[in-house]
């Protein structure tokens, strides 16, 4: 056995994966830490200023959570009825929240008690901010109105009645205090002037518009409603300059990047999409366990905020750069240690003696090396393997499949190693790459344990999956094969048109010949 080779490990390419700058920026974020709330998370605000806390609205409370903190450090729930929403003002000191009862109330993040409270809409408030003059607010409710609240004399400045349904969201210009927008389930987007007491702009979304941002420049205005997310030109007359589908739900929340070149969007498909504000293509994605409520970014992207339906808050903090130290790092041998000799030229009379290298093999060769078939397979099934390397335990599948005792490493497995082989299964089997291997397997799995099927409910669960797993392959097979046969026939037709065509002509002794002419 002193000539035995390695199990060549063969590689195989991830059909779909691209690593972009993108995909790097966006993937250096740490384990999300979930905490549990109330209810469902309608809406998250950072603070502009540090230290960047955030405050969360769920049911009848809203909690502030500091940078790294994982428990409230403030919670305000002094409220008659369930709280909708809730915005920072742009120096972090006050807080205004909306509430079902109608009641739009501002706190002073030194005390607990509410500092002014406006009463004027009849029904629920869902959309509060504050001007950029900082000493208004601006509500929208689904009394179908629109009301500005003066702060210092705690009074209703104006009042707008030109929705036609519930105003579920809005935001406030950040360079011009007489500006701001709405968004209404009547399918409109509006922007109102205080100085004209009416709206100066209004476009169709074309959907009840769940969401509404403003470009920090004041330029475009992008609204999500439905399955589309929408921008529109201001400096155009409210021109569409493009309309984005890449949602399956509705979306519930927009939201920048601290550059302002990247737009996020959270939506009931539990994912949120990144898009490029240049190109607006979709240059990443997320994907979480719930429908997505609310999103928000932290200061330089540091942290990212998801509110989902099932009240759990998911939070992700961007990991720290690795800081070499110099100071405690070895002191390495030189360059001209290593290269020591090397330059030697060989003389007459010297005798070259060759050190053979010694190679040292894996766990799962040595097994194989010495026939250990079973414990070799059982090598390649841990899961820190099976995941990570799942290429390593489909090549030694077919080395044993080569051997011809793959129906023997598969043979005689009890309830806890059986799992491991159909769960393996069950992730791979789907994937291109692999299916040409563990197609056979599954069948071997089949053919061997079917007589003992029903001993074991954990195994039989693990068989229906794979069952309908396989089942779904095979319609999607049978949906390419259809989608091929279209295609071949649209390329038949194709060439038929393109080929030359054959008429007659007459010659000058009367008879009809044949003439090839090109199309």
């Amino acid at each position: 056995m002193a000539g035995y080779k390695p199990v060549v490990i063969q590689t195989y390419p991830v059909l779909g994966e691209k690593i972009t700058q993108d995909t790097v920026y966006w993937n250096n974020y740490k384990t999300p830490v979930q905490i549990k709330e109330f209810g469902a998370v309608s809406k998250v605000d950072f603070s502009p200023l540090p230290p960047y806390n955030y405050a969360v609205t769920a049911s009848s409370r809203i909690h502030i959570y500091g940078r790294y903190s994982q428990e409230p450090i403030k919670t305000f729930s002094r409220f008659k009825d369930t709280a909708y929403c809730a915005t920072f003002r742009q120096d972090g000191q006050l807080l205004v929240a909306g509430c079902e009862d109608g009641a739009v109330q501002l706190f002073d993040m030194s005390g607990r008690a509410p500092l002014r409270q406006f009463e004027g809409h009849t029904k629920a408030v869902h959309m509060v901010d504050f001007t950029a003059d900082k000493y208004h607010v601006v509500s929208g409710a689904d009394d179908y109105t629109v009301k500005l609240w003066d702060i210092p004399n705690s009074e209703e400045v104006l009042t707008f009645k030109e929705h036609s349904d519930y105003v579920r969201c809005g935001c406030a210009s950040k360079l011009n205090p007489d500006l701001f927008v709405t968004g209404s389930y009547d399918h409109t987007v509006k922007m109102f002037d205080t100085r004209t007491n009416k709206s100066v702009l209004s476009v169709e979304h074309g959907q009840p518009v769940e969401s509404v941002l403003l470009f920090p420049s004041g330029g475009l205005l992008v609204s999500a409603g439905g399955r589309y997310v929408k921008v529109w030109d201001m400096l155009k007359g409210g021109q569409l300059l493009v309309s984005l589908k890449n949602h399956h739900k509705t979306v519930t929340c927009l939201c920048l990047s601290s550059s302002g070149q990247r737009l996020l969007s959270g939506s009931l498909d539990r994912k949120v999409k990144v898009y490029s504000t240049a190109s607006y293509k979709v240059v990443h994605s997320f994907d979480y366990a719930a429908s997505i409520l609310s999103l928000a970014l932290a200061h330089e992207d540091e942290m990212i905020v998801v509110g989902m339906t099932n009240g759990i808050l998911s939070v992700k903090h961007r990991k720290a750069e690795a800081k070499k130290d110099a100071s405690s790092r070895r002191r390495r041998p030189a360059y001209r240690t290593f290269i020591k000799g090397k330059n030697y030229m060989k003389q007459r009379d010297d005798i070259s003696v060759n050190r053979p290298s010694k190679k040292h093999l894996e766990l799962y060769d040595r097994d194989l090396k010495n026939f250990r078939i079973s414990k070799a397979l059982d090598r390649v099934l841990e899961p820190e393997i099976t995941i990570k390397t799942p290429e390593i335990t489909v090549s030694i599948i077919k080395e044993l499949s080569r051997r011809g005792v793959l129906a023997n490493a598969l043979a005689g497995r009890d309830e806890k190693e059986l799992s491991r082989v159909l769960n393996f299964l069950i992730r791979n089997l789907s994937q291109p790459r692999f299916a040409p291997v563990l197609i056979n397997v599954a069948e071997l799995i089949i053919d061997i344990y079917l007589p003992v099927i029903g001993q074991s409910p954990i195994v039989d669960k693990k068989f229906l999956l794979l069952q309908g797993l396989v089942e779904k392959e095979i319609d999607y097979q049978r949906e390419l094969l259809e989608t091929l046969g279209m295609m071949e026939m649209l390329f038949a037709t194709t060439t038929t048109t393109t080929e030359s065509t054959f008429t007659l002509e007459h010659r000058s002794d009367g008879f009809p010949a044949n003439g090839k002419t090109e199309s």
